[in-house]
């Protein structure tokens, strides 16, 4: 099943070609025809189960979509959330919120595209978050700010995590904080964006809310609880972000590799000096064990076992593999590496992002050294 789906996957983004995404990027635009084909075939609702109109995959799968996405040239960052950010709601909503709202993101009619965590003044210490939704009635008024939210342009619904209780009235810095279904489409005029140019083509923006009033019934599993919940989901978000990297790294090899074959300079191909060769090989290489990585990693979420580790871990690897080829890529076509028919300098752009988003590697290397190997917390 796993060739047929890489298969169908490739057909699909071979009618999206370099000049499409170059256009886009050039552009600044978002690939509308792209992600609306992707939704049509079910693509993006593939995690949802078949009871609520959607393919009923699991994470392996998901993580194979996005990586030959991301192999063919594409960026699945336009859309990417649509999976892992669904996943909160389907694990931690309520019945009547899954039937209400699971089949109509399937269908593509509603787009959950926004995921509503990190702060200024906040960062990575999610748990400092000061966006405070306050209950009155049958309904939460939020006041607040978020910063680096993607996509809020692009989508109808947004999975907002604030805080109900204030830091110094619970017992733990993890409790207090509620996660809610924002609808974007009646947000206005409590809601403003701006946009943040950025140096890839990452629709991303600064959100202020203002007394913006969310129904008592948008409230995503218990008051109190939504730092485990956006947990469970940053676990699937870094399984299928690495499978990105790994859809990346493969690019630059597979162009850089094929290129180093053809390339004649000094009467014989560079790809047979070891000085291009060996990095294509060894960021080959660290490719391969970061997907074996991200493919324990998916097995273990989808059977419900404990996966953050491997979570973790696989994103590290596979955003560091990534790296690793995009730099080798760039040698190896040297200067026409930085001219943008090649489409080198795009990815080499959009690669470098997984090594500080959606965690930056440094907390990685502290969460393995402290929670797996045992040592002092370094942060």
């Amino acid at each position: 099943m796993t060739e047929a789906l890489r298969e169908a996957v490739r057909a699909l983004c071979r009618r999206y070609g370099e000049e499409y995404w170059q256009r886009v990027d050039r552009e600044r635009s978002y690939p509308d025809a792209f992600v609306r084909e992707l939704t049509e075939q079910g693509w993006l609702g593939c995690l949802i189960p078949s009871e609520y109109g959607g393919a009923g995959l699991g994470t392996v799968e998901a993580g194979v979509i996005l990586e030959e996405v991301n192999r063919s040239g594409a960026n699945s960052a336009a859309c990417h959330a649509q999976m892992y950010t669904m996943s909160i709601l389907l694990r931690h909503g309520s019945e009547s919120q899954k039937r209400e709202f699971l089949p109509h993101i399937a269908s593509g009619a509603l787009r959950l595209q926004a995921f509503a965590v990190t702060e200024p003044d906040a960062g990575s210490d999610t748990t400092r978050i000061a966006t405070v939704a306050e209950r009155q009635g049958d309904r939460y008024v939020v006041h607040g700010r978020k910063i680096f939210i993607s996509r809020v342009q692009h989508s109808d619904l947004m999975i907002l995590l604030a805080r109900t209780t204030p830091r110094d009235r619970v017992e733990r810095r993890t409790d207090g904080l509620s996660v809610f279904l924002v609808d974007l489409r009646d947000a206005a005029p409590a809601i403003s964006v701006r946009p943040i140019d950025t140096m890839i083509n990452h629709e991303t923006n600064e959100i202020v809310f203002d007394g913006l009033e969310v129904p008592a019934s948008n409230r995503v599993g218990e008051e109190g609880r939504g730092f485990s919940y956006i947990l469970s989901g940053m676990n699937a978000e870094r399984i299928l972000l690495a499978s990105e990297s790994i859809g990346d790294a493969h690019y630059f090899i597979d162009r850089a590799s094929a290129y180093a074959s053809e390339r004649v300079v000094f009467d014989r191909p560079i790809g047979q000096n070891q000085g291009v060769q060996f990095p294509l090989a060894e960021a080959y290489i660290r490719t391969r064990a970061a997907a074996a990585l991200r493919d324990l990693a998916a097995a273990r979420f989808d059977a419900g076992e404990p996966a953050g580790p491997e979570a973790n871990m696989c994103k590290f690897a596979a955003s560091e593999a990534a790296w690793q080829a995009a730099n080798a890529a760039m040698t190896t076509f040297g200067g026409y590496g930085l001219s943008t028919e090649y489409g080198i300098e795009r990815k080499f752009r959009e690669a470098r992002l997984y090594l500080v988003a959606p965690v930056s590697n440094n907390l990685i290397l502290g969460y393995v050294g402290h929670h797996v190997l045992g040592m002092p917390r370094s942060w």
